[in-house]
């Protein structure tokens, strides 16, 4: 039995993972925003559930969340930095934009400094970062959300350097995915491969199980990862 850390718990991926890693028989730490959506995810899976209400953007609090469920738990063996979001158009641009940094690059990094000071002392453990397909591209609809998927890729290939320099066992797993039917994309158009949560959640924990240092979600975005890379810029710039 392990005992996972997951934030942004309250929908979507978050959500699909609690559910599938309970049913696997291990105890999750949920971090969300939403108290009403935690209770009932608790209510749904049972007494291995543990619920914080705690916005990650709050740095020093979140910290103390984090270590309140830890202890809670009885450790921590996974953290899973989930908690995200796409394009807010109901806010000027720029509070928009300066919003989805803080929580897409911020938080994230925040969470993963934290998670991987507490694997060393540890001496085992693992970080896993939700990044994107996006990760790999720029747009000009989406500047700052592709921006910070690739800011989460890089941060993370750090943290997979530092971990071969420490006296400990930690793995960095990034989760690179493509398309995805959640709350956030609901509204999206011009998807394709798009994979259903369940589908989505059930390939990431294979790869999180395995230890896998970059995993696409579905497998078939490798073949994307892999013409984004030979496309020349001059092209992307003209879709």
């Amino acid at each position: 039995m392990k005992k996972i850390i997951i934030t942004g718990a309250t929908s979507g991926i978050g959500r699909e993972l609690a559910l599938q890693f309970a049913k696997k028989g291990h105890k999750v730490g949920l971090i969300g925003r939403r108290t009403e959506r935690l209770e009932e995810l608790k209510d749904e899976i049972g007494e291995q559930a543990y619920i914080r209400t705690q916005d990650v953007t709050e740095h020093e609090e979140a910290e103390n969340t984090y270590r309140s469920l830890i202890d809670e738990m009885g450790g921590m063996d996974i953290m899973i930095l989930n908690a995200g979001m796409g394009r807010i158009q109901m806010l000027p641009p720029w509070k928009a934009e300066s919003k989805l940094i803080e929580l897409n690059a911020l938080a994230f990094a925040h969470g993963c400094h934290f998670a991987f000071d507490y694997f060393k002392e540890q001496g085992h453990g693992q970080i896993v970062g939700m990044s994107s397909m996006a990760a790999l591209l720029a747009h000009h609809r989406a500047a700052a959300y592709t921006a910070s998927k690739h800011f989460i890729s890089n941060y993370m290939v750090g943290y997979r350097q530092k971990a071969k320099r420490v006296d400990a066992d930690i793995s960095v797993t990034e989760i690179r995915a493509g398309y995805i039917w959640t709350e956030m994309t609901e509204r999206a158009k011009g998807m394709f491969w798009v994979a259903s949560v369940e589908k989505a959640a059930s390939q990431m924990i294979r790869g999180i199980d395995k230890k896998k240092n970059i995993f696409y979600v579905t497998r078939r975005w490798r073949l994307m990862a892999w013409v984004a890379k030979l496309v020349p810029e001059f092209i992307w710039n003209r879709i």
